[in-house]
């Protein structure tokens, strides 16, 4: 690590923390030369590979920008969507991989939004999965009809359980 007041090589770890979640961690150094301290914050760059091969570090703005789109004229804040990015980017870190195909983006992208509004999930859904005709939406409608349907029987079940 270069020191960034006198660019000398040989500097110490001071002090080491857990940063963001544990998603970086946080030295305190201090430069052997000219006897400086400075803090370095180090984290995993996730790596997206597209389906041409190419690489290119992963945005969450950039996923965020794909989900707004779809999320046009539809209830949804810039915080949903600020949290959206951020349960997708913890989603693709919790798997370990540094490299994360562009696909797996994609679909830690739709469950969240599914949750957040469903709208906008089979818009997304419709770019995503490549949706050719109208009998794609009423699939996917239908999934979804039937997910919050077994969801309400599930609810259902557990509240009669209660009494």
């Amino acid at each position: 690590m270069h020191c960034p007041f006198c660019k000398n090589t040989d500097t110490k770890v001071l002090d080491s923390r857990v940063a963001d979640e544990g998603g970086a961690i946080r030295r305190r150094r201090s430069c052997s030369d000219c006897n400086k301290r400075f803090t370095t914050i180090e984290q995993m760059q996730l790596t997206v590979v597209k389906r041409s091969g190419a690489t290119e570090p992963f945005l969450r703005d950039k996923a965020i920008a794909g989900v707004r789109k779809a999320c046009k004229g539809r209830p949804v804040s810039d915080d949903d969507l600020a949290r959206l990015g951020q349960q997708v980017e913890d989603t693709l870190r919790d798997s370990g991989c540094a490299e994360v195909p562009a696909h797996e983006v994609g679909l830690a992208i739709l469950e969240p939004l599914k949750s957040l509004d469903e709208v906008a999930y089979l818009r997304f859904a419709s770019v995503y999965k490549a949706f050719e005709s109208a009998d794609d939406f009423a699939a996917e409608i239908a999934s979804i009809m039937s997910a919050t349907a077994d969801g309400e029987l599930a609810e259902h079940t557990a509240q009669q359980h209660k009494t």
